[in-house]
């Protein structure tokens, strides 16, 4: 029997599943650290700073999803390839804004142990993106969404490269 071809992507995609995960790590790493259990890292010369960078990340966080959250799925159900706006600084940018809210919230706990969770998260978007997401995009959209991929990163918002 011959495979359906999908008619568009699913609305949410695997999102529900990344922006959960991270959250919940994060929200667990910060109960750990507020109950004592990672003293090693928190750095108390470093609060200020540390918390006025976690704002400013958190709030480009934010701004990044909120860009792309109320916008996408009307180029789903559409099935055309949304490459611009804040799609033209990130492939995936509600993943990338729910991260770097993630990464904010982390540098305000204050804690150099925290930090390695950022990195997790984004090898986990790596994988998790190049297995489902990015596959699906490629067999709808074929060279014009390769060449999207080469113009564009896929997890941390910068502006767009050059042909």
């Amino acid at each position: 029997m011959k495979k359906k071809k999908r008619e568009h992507l699913p609305i949410y995609g695997v999102g529900p599943i990344y922006g959960v995960s991270i959250i919940l790590i994060t929200v667990l790493g910060i109960v750990l650290s507020l109950n004592g259990l990672l003293n090693l890292g928190k750095v108390s010369f470093l609060k200020i700073p540390f918390v006025i960078l976690g704002i400013v990340i958190a709030l480009f966080g934010f701004w990044v999803w909120y860009s792309a959250a109320f916008r996408i799925d009307k180029y789903i159900t559409r099935n055309k390839l949304c490459t611009d706006g804040i799609y033209a600084w990130v492939r995936n940018p509600c993943y990338s804004g729910i991260m770097l809210l993630c990464t904010g919230t982390l540098f305000m706990a204050n804690n150099l142990i925290l930090l390695i969770l950022p990195l997790i998260y984004w090898i986990f978007m790596t994988i998790l993106m190049k297995n489902t997401e990015e596959k699906w995009l490629y067999e709808l959209y074929g060279e014009e969404y390769k060449e999207y991929c080469r113009r564009v990163n896929r997890c941390i918002p910068f502006p767009r490269r050059r042909k």
